[in-house]
């Protein structure tokens, strides 16, 4: 099923400017780190050395003010952040005074260390930041509306500790900071992530270029497919996102497969990468450690949920994303109690495919400009994974239709559901899983959202081949 498209040349247009900073491979790095710092106590003598890697900071009890109840008891919340230093090593990359953080997620572990759940905050969320005091030279902040990621710039781990408590009412446990100098050296202790590239890439600003197809990624590679951003999909940073989470998807697999536990140089290579990225609280004790590490296998044997926080973007505040209601109370109630995500996406007798797991290319057959790059910003809104945008091979496209491949047939309905108007056409030869969104004249939108749809809130498992929807 070949494209036929003329590319949109700086992807969807967004409600405003959207910067263009490096915000790229925290999502890797941080989720497999909370990971690995409790795998470290495994490695027998070679413990001390890998805990002598971790740094550590305190975060005091006036740091964190009034505090949510602990409702899962014996659940663990562990708070990561991506921490961007440029000095040293790392000016290449780009120079700038001070520390930032751009990735801010919360890994939920269940009380059978079973299974997690880690959930993102996008960085440019509008939302109620608390007050925090000033600390170790920064000045603190006073409670006001901003961008999440403030509280790291003007407070410290310890007030985007707050913060993250303040907006969700769920109660962290532990914090894990990561700095991103580790990453290569933890994707090729590993051997290297695979991935599976739709199209070939070939990204400047990436310093990236790769074949189309399934492929095992190294070091300098790794890093640039989590940095790639303008040459992918719609170029929007929501859609970078989306590709790390299957990076971390399929670098956390790795980790955790036998491949990996039962090589003691591996696994040892491995961790001494990470730790020496890693920060964390005092209270992130060996036997907090030990007591993650005992229930690794069961965790691996289970299923990681990566799930982003539901989302749109906003209109009062132009290049920023807000948070839905009441969807995202709904998860963060979800994460408190430990509790499973409702609904089994069944209705009416047919499967529904979570949106998270569809790949959509989006074509623009009428003659309104731009149609193609709107549409593609509302599917994005609501989860779905855009790969392309651009116009039909010809126009005008009289009817909306949705050309699906056998190998992308299950995805059709959930995106047919959403859209007030279209008709489905099957694609015998094509072998991709990616749905083809042809926008016609009767284009009337997509269907408003009900108050109880929480497809939003169902992310993808540790499980999931990264090869999918290609």
């Amino acid at each position: 099923m070949s494209s036929g498209l003329i590319d949109a040349p700086t992807g969807p247009a967004k409600p405003g400017p959207r910067p263009r900073r490096r915000r790229w491979l925290w999502w890797v790095v941080a989720v497999v780190a909370a990971i690995v710092v409790a795998v470290a106590a495994t490695v027998g003598g070679a413990y001390v050395k890998l805990a002598g890697n971790v740094k550590q900071i305190d975060v005091t009890k006036e740091d964190l003010g009034v505090r949510p109840v602990k409702v899962a008891t014996k659940a663990l919340n562990v708070l990561v952040v991506g921490s961007d230093q440029r000095g040293g090593k790392n000016a290449k990359y780009g120079k700038f005074p001070g520390e930032r953080t751009d990735t801010i997620m919360l890994a939920h572990i269940s009380p059978k260390r079973d299974n997690a759940m880690v959930v993102s905050f996008p960085r440019d969320s509008m939302v109620q930041l608390p007050q925090c005091q000033a600390k170790q030279g920064l000045p603190g902040q006073q409670a006001h509306l901003g961008m999440i990621n403030e509280s790291f710039n003007s407070g410290g781990i310890a007030c985007t500790w707050k913060t993250v408590e303040s907006l969700t009412g769920i109660h962290v446990d532990h914090f894990v900071k990561v700095d991103f100098t580790g990453f290569k050296g933890m994707v090729d202790a590993v051997g290297g992530v695979e991935v599976c590239v739709p199209e070939p890439i070939h990204d400047k600003k990436a310093l990236l270029t790769l074949p189309a197809g399934r492929q095992t990624l190294r070091g300098e590679q790794a890093l640039g497919y989590v940095r790639t951003r303008y040459s992918l999909g719609d170029g929007s940073d929501i859609g970078r996102i989306q590709r790390q989470q299957m990076f971390i998807a399929s670098m956390v697999k790795k980790v955790m497969s036998g491949e990996t536990l039962t090589d003691p140089a591996r696994l040892f290579g491995f961790l001494d990468a990470a730790t020496k990225s890693v920060t964390t609280d005092p209270g992130l004790t060996p036997l907090v450690m030990k007591d993650l590490a005992t229930s690794a296998q069961g965790l691996a044997a289970g299923q990681i949920h990566f799930i982003t926080t539901p989302w749109r973007y906003s209109v009062t505040y132009p290049g920023r994303v807000e948070w839905v209601e009441p969807q995202s109370r709904k998860l963060f109630q979800i994460v408190a109690q430990d509790r499973a995500v409702a609904g089994s996406g069944v209705k009416g007798g047919q499967s529904k495919m979570s949106r998270s797991k569809i790949q959509v290319e989006v074509r623009n057959g009428t003659g309104r400009s731009g149609l193609a790059a709107l549409v593609a910003v509302r599917l994005e809104e609501r989860g779905y994974h855009i790969a392309k945008v651009g116009d039909a091979p010809r126009k005008p496209y009289p009817k909306t239709t949705v050309a699906s491949s056998p190998n992308g047939a299950p995805g059709a309905p959930t995106l047919t559901r959403d859209l007030l108007a279209s008709t489905g056409r099957s694609v015998p030869r094509a072998t991709t899983a990616r749905l083809i969104l042809t926008i016609g004249d009767d284009w009337k939108g997509l269907k408003p959202l009900r108050q109880d749809d929480t497809d939003s809130l169902k992310g993808f498992d540790a499980t999931h081949d990264s090869c999918a929807g290609a």
